[in-house]
């Protein structure tokens, strides 16, 4: 039976994978937005706008859940990542607010001189958009290479940059980045299916496809140096063969689906292989929530907290679980 700092941590995990297949595929759609070319770039545009509008909002909930989380139930290493990487956190922060503001009122601005206005938030959006995900690859990079260093009182003894300027953990941003855009392609092409924006799509969705090789290797090829413990955990062992061999499946049938047009087919095997990265990123770094200085279990509150907090988590899934998925039913699958 999983501890209950366990169990939290595989919630934060569960809400990240969230986050990722959905707000993920957000910020990807603003890197297309931001790229969108040809004969039916407004056409592109229109489509990507149409997709994010009804949940976007939304979609920012397993963010906030996990914040929450590692706040309340982990302090210690909450405190020791906002303070030892706030310089892309802020950034990351700055980049979710005037992603979300600029899309909203490139919405809504209808006033005298709004075409030029409409412009000027369509590039902030795009440009946030693609930022965005690259400060939180950043992050996760650096947390899971040891960048963040704490002495034997806890106090963070890094510095406020080397901890994430740095090769490897910008190759985990490259990697989000270039994930994140494959995950929008992949789901606008199930939307558009049968046109020629399907077409657009699926072009954009095969070469971010080869951005996410690219950057998985380059990725693999930094961490023997960036991050050793991490490339050590995840060449042995029957748990890292398992994410390797999934991984590496669903990227093929990624491929392949796109290949043969069978956009659904596609649809699966790329949030399989997001949930696959992501469960790579978690093996390499445990036991450690903050390596390699803190494990779960010294990093963990103590028990009066961790117990109320994981009832709290029992009740509230019981009401925003069915919530999103009736929101995801109305405004997505209804409509596909």
């Amino acid at each position: 039976m999983p501890s209950p700092e366990q169990l939290i941590v595989l919630t934060m995990l569960a809400a990240v994978m969230l986050y990722a297949l959905t707000g993920g595929a957000d910020f990807g759609g603003g890197v297309w937005d931001l790229l969108a070319r040809g004969p039916r770039a407004a056409d592109q545009r229109r489509a990507i706008a149409a997709a994010i509008a009804p949940v976007w909002e939304a979609n920012h909930v397993w963010l906030i859940i996990v914040v929450v989380l590692l706040f309340v139930c982990f302090p210690g290493a909450y405190a020791a990542i906002s303070t030892a990487l706030h310089i892309p956190i802020v950034a990351m922060l700055v980049g979710v607010i005037l992603r979300g503001t600029a899309f909203t009122f490139r919405a809504y601005d209808t006033g005298p001189g709004a075409s030029e206005r409409m412009r000027k938030w369509s590039r902030v959006f795009a440009i946030t958009s693609t930022v965005t995900p690259i400060m939180l690859g950043v992050i996760a990079g650096a947390v899971a290479a040891g960048g963040v260093q704490l002495d034997a009182s806890g106090r963070v003894v890094t510095d406020f940059v080397s901890a994430w300027w740095a090769p490897f953990p910008f190759a985990i941003g490259g990697l989000t980045l270039a994930l994140f855009a494959q995950l929008a392609a992949v789901y606008l092409c199930v939307v558009h299916r049968d046109t020629a924006l399907a077409e657009d799509f699926r072009l954009r969705a095969l070469l971010s496809g080869v951005a996410v090789l690219v950057f998985a290797w380059l990725a693999w090829l930094l961490a023997e140096t960036g991050a050793p413990a991490v490339r050590d955990q995840l060449s042995s062992g029957s748990g890292a063969l398992v994410i390797h061999g999934l991984s590496a499946t669903a990227g093929l049938a990624t491929f392949t689906a796109l290949w043969l047009r069978r956009y659904r087919m596609a649809r699966v095997a790329i949030m399989t292989q997001t949930v696959a990265v992501l469960m790579g990123q978690a093996w390499g770094q445990y036991p450690y929530l903050l390596p390699p200085s803190l494990t779960i279990e010294a990093a963990a509150a103590p028990a009066s907290v961790l117990t109320p907090v994981l009832w709290a988590l029992l009740a509230g899934s019981v009401v925003l679980v069915p919530a999103y998925a009736a929101l995801y039913w109305v405004f997505k699958d209804a409509k596909e």
